[in-house]
Order: C-alpha cells, then structure tokens, then sequence
C-alpha cells in the first residue's frame, strides 16, 4: 500500500479492523513490497488449494498464523504440519506446497514474507 512517502507522519493502521466480514474468495493484502521482499496478509475463510495445485514460488516465504488455524501440506513429506496462532514456518523456494485446510470456525490471519533467501 504505502512506500513511506511522508515518514513524518506515519499512517496507523489496525490489521484486524480491516478484515472483511465474509468472502468467497482469499483476501491477500500488501503491506509493505521492497523490490527485496513483500509483506501481506492473508485471510482464510476454510479456503484451501486445490486438489490438482501445489504452490511452487520463485521466493523463500515466512509465515506465521496470527488467528485461526491451518494444515500444510508439502509433496516431499505425507504429514500434514498443523498452525495455530503464533505458529510460524519458513517455505524455502520451491519447495512445492498447499493448504489442505483452514478453519471454518473463524477467519484464518496470516502474515507472509516473501523473500529471497541468497
């Protein structure tokens, strides 16, 4: 959203006041995006990915669970590795992988760094 444009007045922001009431869809939101690196949220809402997708990303990618809860599926391990609030987890580049489930109780809040990890 913001490049720090007027850092003698920064903008307060509340991550959780934002969030929408109900989507269909994820909501992936930028924070801060560096040519170096992108910080967002992301909301779930019992998404998961499909079945035939992996995610294959071209960045290393930090992320932690603020709300809600999430399993993790790599394709190099059968385990399904569970998050819950406070729980994070580092995704090196291409390491293929999805999300088997997030709750359906509650909005899923995560925050991701992108990076490259060189």
């Amino acid at each position: 959203m913001s490049k720090h444009k007027n850092m003698a007045h920064p903008e307060r922001r509340n991550l959780f006041s934002e969030l929408p009431k109900k989507s269909g869809e994820e909501l992936f939101q930028t924070l801060v995006e560096t040519p170096h690196f992108l910080f967002e949220t992301i909301v779930s809402d019992g998404h998961t990915t499909p079945d035939d997708e992996w995610y294959d990303q071209e960045r290393d990618e930090w992320v932690m669970l603020l709300t809600g809860a999430a399993g993790l599926r790599f394709q190099n391990n059968p385990e399904i590795v569970e998050l819950n609030p406070g729980d994070s987890i580092v995704i090196p580049a291409h390491v293929r992988h999805r999300v088997e489930w997030t709750d359906n109780g509650c909005k899923t809040v995560w925050l991701a760094l992108h990076y490259h990890g060189d």
